[in-house]
């Protein structure tokens, strides 16, 4: 039967290798064979290459199959870890993981996304893209991204049974961030979904040394070779991943069609040039005389142009 069911997806080769006989061998060659287009010879094979490779196939699946167990089993015991840690009443089945993105504010926006039991769920991450009109303010990006995202579970999800709400809440960030989400969660009356945030801790930019803040201004730190740390880390660095590739994917199609275009003699490398130092046409448009001849790949007589197109009069 799981022949069957498994060709009904995949066409069928023209002879299909089995490590021990079926009783119902028989039955199977109608319904192969009409998959595949004509006869397909199922086999044991009992000496040779043919032996050699189905004995090879049958310990590599054993293996991998060992190597899920494992993995399962150790996510496990990771998420009953952090359930300890983080002092909640049972291991999170959903977690979810935000990071916000920008250069100088521009094209920022706030990225998220889900790990459960089996790992990561990429088919659940989600962006916004910021509205504030101060989008160069962390913490007020992050109020904004968890009102969107909470305003919506309360409206799509308010009984909790469609799969909207996480059992933890992880934030790549320190003790502003936390607040930006704790207080926005508690403007919306939600009070009952765990928070923690990881910062890079005193030594900034060194692993190992994470410092985690709670809603209620405590903090903790774990032992630099904790799996457990590896585990929460793993989980911020995936977010971050995210965001950075979807600010990447922002800014490519903002540099792609841009005001900057209406400048006569701006070809698109010293246009890229333009935005990837200033953010925005708008600060490009702003920008001093002088500022423009010192950015990056662009030379006087391209700084003259620009600053000359936005001052027709001097």
């Amino acid at each position: 039967a799981f022949l069957v069911h498994f060709y009904e997806e995949v066409p069928p080769p023209r002879m299909i290798p089995l490590d021990r006989a079926l009783s119902e061998a028989a039955l199977l060659d109608e319904p192969l064979a009409g998959a595949a287009g004509g006869n397909v010879e199922v086999s044991v094979p009992q000496r040779g290459d043919r032996r050699r490779l189905m004995e090879q196939a049958r310990r590599n699946a054993a293996e991998a199959l060992d190597r899920r167990a494992a993995e399962t089993g150790t996510k496990a015991r990771l998420n009953r870890e952090l359930a300890e840690f983080l002092e909640l009443p049972e291991p999170p089945a959903r977690i979810e993981i935000y990071d916000n993105s920008h250069v100088q504010g521009a094209h920022a926006l706030g990225a998220m996304v889900v790990a459960g039991p089996e790992g990561f769920v990429k088919g659940q991450y989600r962006k916004w893209n910021i509205k504030a009109a101060q989008s160069n303010d962390d913490f007020a990006m992050m109020r904004e991204v968890f009102a969107r995202r909470f305003a919506r579970a309360q409206d799509e999800d308010p009984d909790r049974d469609g799969g909207m709400w996480p059992d933890l809440v992880l934030i790549d960030g320190g003790k502003g961030q936390m607040s930006a989400a704790r207080d926005t969660l508690e403007e919306l009356g939600i009070e009952d979904v765990p928070l923690i945030a990881i910062a890079k801790g005193p030594h900034h930019g060194r692993e190992g040394r994470e410092v985690f803040h709670f809603p209620d201004g405590r903090e903790k730190m774990l032992p630099e070779n904790a799996p457990l740390l590896f585990h929460l880390q793993r989980l911020r660095d995936e977010v971050h991943r995210f965001a950075i590739g979807a600010h990447r994917e922002k800014r490519s199609r903002a540099i792609s069609a841009s005001p900057l275009d209406e400048i006569p003699g701006i070809g698109p490398a010293r246009k890229r040039a333009l935005l990837l130092h200033f953010g925005t046409a708008s600060k490009v448009r702003a920008a001093a005389l002088e500022d423009l001849q010192r950015a990056p790949g662009v030379s006087a007589a391209v700084a003259q142009t620009v600053w000359d197109f936005y001052h027709p009069g001097g």
